[in-house]
């Protein structure tokens, strides 16, 4: 797929992972919908790439539905990038008590439901394309997280919704199959966004050098060049690719 002149939508955009795939995907030539809750700092990202910016909640149903209108109503849909997230940390059973159920159904509802909330409306839309030579209609790329396969203490609730992202990846590339769009998912390692940015520093030296190779954080520009290879290689579809440096979590 060609990125010059298509749109793109990108979840969480205001800052991290998303905006750094906002600033590649307006860099290689696309039109970029930069969806976020943070509207001061994404109106900000958004003049500054030639991009619009749209508040959006991504469990809303409505909010979805305006930040997809708003695209295809800026030209062809071709990609969404989904980067909005929360990462709260929280023992099943604390010095508090118990987890609180509300706090693991919103993590829950933000990283998963969201999701799949901004994929189901994209992909309706995308379906209506006119097909690209290869047949293709349009990709989604989803975040999750090594967290998926190695939580650690306190990512219950973290790793149960990326693990969920996980799951539905190639479910969904089957679904979509038949309408030419491709689905993937992206598990990140430890990063340097601002979640991890409000960590002590001795903590986010200690994590960066648990990275086997190379022993640094990962940044969003790294995220945004796997993005722009799952975008432009067709054959990529239906699976989880880790942007770790080998790293497995440990317990904690």
């Amino acid at each position: 797929m060609d990125i010059q002149g298509k749109v793109f939508i990108v979840t969480g955009a205001a800052s991290g992972l998303g905006e750094g795939t906002a600033r590649m995907l307006a860099g290689a030539g696309a039109k970029v919908v930069l969806a976020d809750v943070q509207a001061e700092r994404g109106e900000a990202i958004a003049k500054e790439l030639g991009g619009v910016f749209v508040k959006c909640d991504v469990t809303s149903a409505a909010d979805a539905e305006t930040v997809v209108n708003t695209a295809t109503g800026l030209g062809k849909l071709m990609g969404l990038v989904n980067c909005a997230g929360i990462a709260p940390a929280a023992r099943t059973v604390g010095k508090e008590g118990g987890h609180s159920l509300d706090l693991f159904s919103k993590v829950i509802s933000v990283n998963l439901v969201g999701s799949f909330n901004m994929i189901r409306v994209a992909a309706t839309a995308m379906s209506k394309n006119e097909p690209e030579a290869t047949g293709e209609r349009g990709v989604l790329i989803s975040t999750a997280s090594v967290a998926a396969y190695d939580g650690q203490i306190g990512q219950a609730a973290y790793a149960a919704s990326k693990g969920g992202i996980v799951g539905m990846t190639l479910p969904i590339a089957r679904d979509l199959a038949r309408s030419g769009i491709r689905n993937m998912t992206i598990a990140p390692g430890i990063f340097g966004t601002p979640m991890l940015f409000g960590m002590p520093k001795e903590v986010q030296d200690a994590l960066a050098a648990n990275v086997p190779f190379p022993s640094r954080l990962g940044t969003p520009t790294d995220y945004a060049k796997l993005v722009r290879q799952i975008i432009e290689n067709d054959m990529l579809n239906g699976e989880v690719i880790r942007l770790d440096g080998a790293i497995r979590l440990a317990p904690k």
